[in-house]
């Protein structure tokens, strides 16, 4: 699979609005995550399908049905996977497709899972095949088939594994194997947040770090956020500091204006390579089309950083179409840099 390079992935992670997880967001997320369902803020639908399906397991008396989470980064993903364990009342286990690299790192965790545990895997689309069919048995059967020897004398041993759950959370469903995909039980999506309920996760996350914030400032906070409570809350931390240094250390509308222009995040949540990138297309391609790859020799990136982490948000609020021919800014990129397209880009909208 195609990957960012490690250079283009610091300097994905480096951006504040980035919804990539850092190191420094670690402890910081540690303390607000929410630890109910009652307390999950947004995703409705997400958090109903859950609701019934973790009731309806313990009146059973049964492991919950594996759950596949699926969405861009930032929205709860891993959240929602602790949840899933605290709502059972079930041990919770957590690690990564990358981080599991030979047969012997998934047999030994699935062979020590206690009754109806939670095992999370996030990025799971990253796990080696040979990995994956490791699990088919382990997920359908409860069973786990070792095969011990080499050659003619190679014999099959089977286990027996103790009933469990299997949260697996990806970015990108579409690499999934089509055979793993099946033995999930429920699929949810993880959609956008509107900026109401970020507006509700930013005063949360203040009331959390005795920051006081009134409801014009949280909701300004919100507006820039990008329909991600990752970066609601990292961008909360930053203009929490602006204000006690530069205001008067609460957050109201004039102070978190301030931070935010200061940050040089805009009303839209853009940031620097945002807008490099939509001016690129508008000044260099005439508002496009234009392939990504040529987007991406002339950006200095990575085609799969601009495919994976700028984009999505662009398309999502309608700046960005992505077409057969390759990339297109909209009528709205033209409006928000105070451009007027000429006439035949304006034959295109």
């Amino acid at each position: 699979m195609p990957s960012v390079t490690p250079t283009n992935t610091l300097e994905v992670k480096q951006r504040l609005v980035s919804a990539a997880s850092v190191e420094d967001d670690a402890s910081f997320e540690l303390k607000l995550r929410p630890r109910r369902l009652g307390e999950f803020i947004g995703q409705a639908r997400v958090k109903e399908n859950l609701s019934v399906a973790i009731e309806a397991a313990r009146s059973r008396g049964e492991a919950l049905d594996h759950v596949l989470l699926y969405g861009p980064p930032g929205l709860g993903k891993t959240t929602l996977a602790t949840i899933i364990a605290n709502e059972l009342g079930v041990a919770f286990q957590q690690s990564s497709g990358p981080a599991l690299q030979i047969k012997g790192d998934v047999t030994a965790i699935l062979t020590n899972l206690r009754e109806k545990q939670v095992l999370f895997i996030d990025e799971v689309h990253r796990l080696q095949p040979q990995l994956e069919e490791l699990l088919y048995s382990a997920l359908e059967d409860y069973k786990l088939d070792i095969i011990i020897g080499q050659g003619p004398a190679a014999r099959t041993h089977t286990m027996e594994v103790k009933p469990f759950t299997f949260v697996g959370a990806t970015t990108r469903t579409g690499l999934l194997s089509a055979p793993l995909r099946s033995r999930f039980g429920l699929v949810l999506r993880l959609e956008f947040y509107t900026d109401g309920d970020l507006q509700v996760i930013v005063e949360r996350s203040a009331e959390i770090l005795g920051v006081g914030v009134d409801a014009e400032g949280a909701l300004e906070i919100a507006r820039r956020a990008r329909g991600t409570p990752r970066i609601a809350n990292r961008l909360l931390r930053r203009v929490r500091d602006f204000a006690q240094v530069r205001g008067a250390g609460r957050i109201d509308l004039p102070t978190a204006r301030a931070a935010l222009k200061m940050l040089e995040v805009d009303q839209h949540g853009f940031d620097e390579v945002d807008r490099k990138l939509l001016l690129t297309i508008i000044e260099k391609y005439q508002g496009g089309p234009v392939g990504v790859n040529t987007l991406a020799a002339a950006l200095a990136e990575e085609a799969d950083a601009i495919e994976e982490i700028y984009e999505p948000f662009l398309i999502q609020i309608g700046f960005l179409n992505r077409t057969p021919r390759g990339r297109t800014v909209t009528r709205l990129a033209y409006e928000h840099f105070g451009i007027s397209p000429n006439r035949r880009q304006s034959s295109l909208f």
